[in-house]
């Protein structure tokens, strides 16, 4: 069954709302064993949207529209799709009783263009919204399906999850079914990493990978299309197998939520490690990222900002002939600074920052370069010097990025 997905909103196409609904419904579908082959933005414009109904009618099975069921004048969605299929828009019992029942409750005058909310297609199946009033609808013509959602994604998702999944399996039987797995890496671009998998992507059929790039680090998606979850997760860990015997090295957690913050927190949590730091360029943005994983609270003792070397040497206590000697930008300076963190905090890891985040250089090292130090009980001390490129802030957030991944492969090495 073949689909695509067309997003109505003048805001989508100006930039002042983020399409994330495209996304989250290819991946229902998928899930369902219905393929998306097409996403369109179409803004709030009744020719454009009968154009494009006119060319998704000729290619596709399932026309998902979302946004645009509103009640106000530029909500255009479902007009735009009566027109198109020549029907009217009639009430839907369930849904006007719906809307009625939330003026009468929060004691405000219902205006005549409310009711559009509660309207669907003549000949289709309401789709109740739970967390809003715009009533979705699914209606077949012409052997072409048209399923008509919100926009807002606190209305779409429950909707979707609730009502659009189990209506779809229950219309729309597939024997196949799309079975993925996302693997993270970390420490390898995406050039390098399709270069090493060449010949595995050359090969592939079904099931498949995708690589796709995000700042500082690269995802694997594998996907399976099979007739029974259990052939599906066979198929996938062979792949994965495959692939890690390959760049096994560089990988570190799975999904697309299971960031390396998250998978360094957790893993610090269930060896019973903790953890501090003493940050200079990134002025605690590594102690934030770590801050923001739920659970963080076990693992993170603290640390310290010591953005000057007056700082390093008033909190910390390195030595002003160290500085003077070495330089902050010295891995030295990392050194000293991790060594002072573990004693001061008394955590089982601590790691410093100290560099160059540019536009400019700084005691004669261009922006970029970054010294990070780590200090373990009963580990010597180690740093390592890292080049990192474009602008100050990715500089930082790279810097942070490799701290993480200094401290998780320290914890693996010595569990």
């Amino acid at each position: 069954m073949k689909a695509e997905i067309i997003a109505v909103g003048t805001e989508l196409l100006l930039g002042q709302v983020v399409n994330t609904n495209a996304t989250f419904l290819s991946e229902e579908l998928a899930d369902l064993g219905i393929e998306v082959y097409y996403h369109t933005v179409v803004g709030d414009n009744l020719q454009r949207l009968l154009d494009i109904l006119n060319e998704a009618e000729q290619r596709s099975d399932l026309v998902v529209l979302c946004g645009g069921l509103g009640p106000t004048e530029d909500d255009l969605t479902k007009d735009g799709v009566a027109l198109h299929l020549q029907k009217e828009l009639v009430p839907d019992s369930d849904g006007l009783a719906k809307l009625e029942e939330f003026f009468r409750f929060s004691q405000r005058k219902m205006t005549p263009n409310n009711l559009q909310q509660a309207l669907i297609i003549d000949g289709g199946i309401s789709i109740p919204n739970p967390t809003g009033l715009a009533v979705g609808t699914l209606v077949t013509e012409r052997e072409t399906s048209y399923l008509l959602l919100p926009g807002p994604p606190s209305e779409l998702k429950p909707m979707v999850f609730q009502h659009v999944c189990p209506l779809l399996k229950e219309l729309f039987p597939t024997k196949e079914q799309l079975i993925s797995r996302v693997l993270r890496f970390y420490g390898i671009g995406e050039s390098q990493l399709v270069t090493d998998l060449k010949e595995l992507i050359d090969q592939q059929s079904n099931p498949t990978l995708a690589p796709y790039a995000k700042p500082n680090e690269v995802t694997l998606r594998l996907t399976a299309k099979v007739t029974s979850q259990v052939e599906g997760e066979a198929m996938l860990q062979e792949l994965e197998e495959q692939i890690l015997a390959i760049v096994g090295e560089f990988f570190y957690g799975y999904g697309d939520e299971n960031s390396l913050e998250e998978t360094t927190v957790k893993l610090l949590a269930a060896h019973g490690k903790t953890l501090a730091a003493a940050e200079s360029l990134t002025a605690g943005l590594f102690q934030s990222m770590v801050g923001n994983v739920s659970g963080a609270s076990k693992v993170l003792k603290g640390g310290f900002v010591t953005y000057s070397a007056e700082m390093k040497t008033a909190l910390l206590s390195i030595p002003e002939s160290l500085i003077e000697e070495h330089g902050t930008v010295s891995e030295a300076c990392a050194l000293a600074m991790a060594e002072s963190t573990l004693r001061l905090t008394g955590a089982d890891l601590a790691v410093s920052f100290t560099g160059a985040a540019g536009p400019d250089s700084l005691e004669g090292h261009p922006p970029g370069t970054v010294w990070i130090g780590l200090a373990e009980k009963g580990q010597p001390t180690r740093a390592e010097l890292c080049h990192f490129n474009r602008d100050r802030q990715y500089v930082r957030y790279s810097a942070a990025m490799k701290g993480l991944d200094f401290v998780r492969r320290a914890v693996l090495e010595g569990k």
